[in-house]
């Protein structure tokens, strides 16, 4: 295994993960499905809770580009493994990464949209209909597609990295469970997006952990001409 993008994979990985949980809490902060028409009004009415949703928002941009980044250092490091991986795995890989970020920045735009408007965009707030409506959609995008291309992306990583040697069975277990949680969960609650970091998190730790014990590539007499 190639130290350089294992070594990045998890760095880029642990950054993504920082960045995530810190736009969920954030955006955490703006009134829920179930919450009554009084905590949509208190919330309009409020600008510190919507200027800090407003900065989760902003948040989430980044967390996609480190999870961008994160999935291309995973992508190049899978291309270093023996045996190299299988073509439908690695297609899958890739589509579900590139699923889960978008779902992800339009679940985000939807359901931030209220603070956006009220505190960002000096407009009048929004009805409490319209803002559950935004939620509803920005839940619809996060937690039934944005989740679900996160459950396959850990799925087609963790048999990759398993099937090369790289992940321990522990930690291979865990990987499957996570990502099977992630596939079949139904949960709309703001905790259950926290597996998928948790995940990424998982994996990060045992690259670094497998890296330390890798020797290093030499350098052929071929390589060096």
């Amino acid at each position: 295994m190639s130290r350089g993008p294992a070594r990045l994979a998890a760095a880029t990985g642990l950054l993504f993960a920082a960045l995530f949980v810190a736009a969920l809490v954030l955006m955490h902060r703006a009134p829920g499905l179930a919450d009554p028409d009084a905590r949509y009004a208190a919330f309009q009415a409020n600008g510190g809770d919507g200027i800090l949703v407003a900065v989760g928002l902003y948040l989430v941009p980044l967390a996609g580009v480190a999870f961008l980044w994160h999935m291309t250092a995973m992508r190049a490091l899978l291309d270093t493994l023996s045996p190299p991986p299988s073509t439908m795995a690695h297609g899958l890989n890739l589509l579900a990464g590139v699923l889960f970020v978008a779902m992800l920045f339009a679940g985000a735009a939807a359901a931030g949209a209220p603070a956006t408007a009220s505190y960002l965009g000096d407009a009048a707030p929004l009805a409490p209909d319209v803002t559950r409506a935004l939620t509803a959609v920005g839940y619809g995008f996060v937690f039934v597609f944005a989740v679900r291309g996160a459950g396959m992306y850990a799925l087609t990583t963790t048999t990759l990295l398993r099937t090369a040697g790289v992940l321990p069975r522990v930690v291979g277990v865990l990987g499957y469970l996570l990502a099977a949680f992630l596939l079949l969960t139904a949960s709309t609650r703001p905790a259950a997006a926290l597996v998928f970091p948790a995940w990424v998190v998982l994996v990060g730790v045992s690259l670094l952990a497998h890296a330390r014990r890798a020797p290093s590539t030499p350098v052929t007499a071929s390589a060096a001409t």
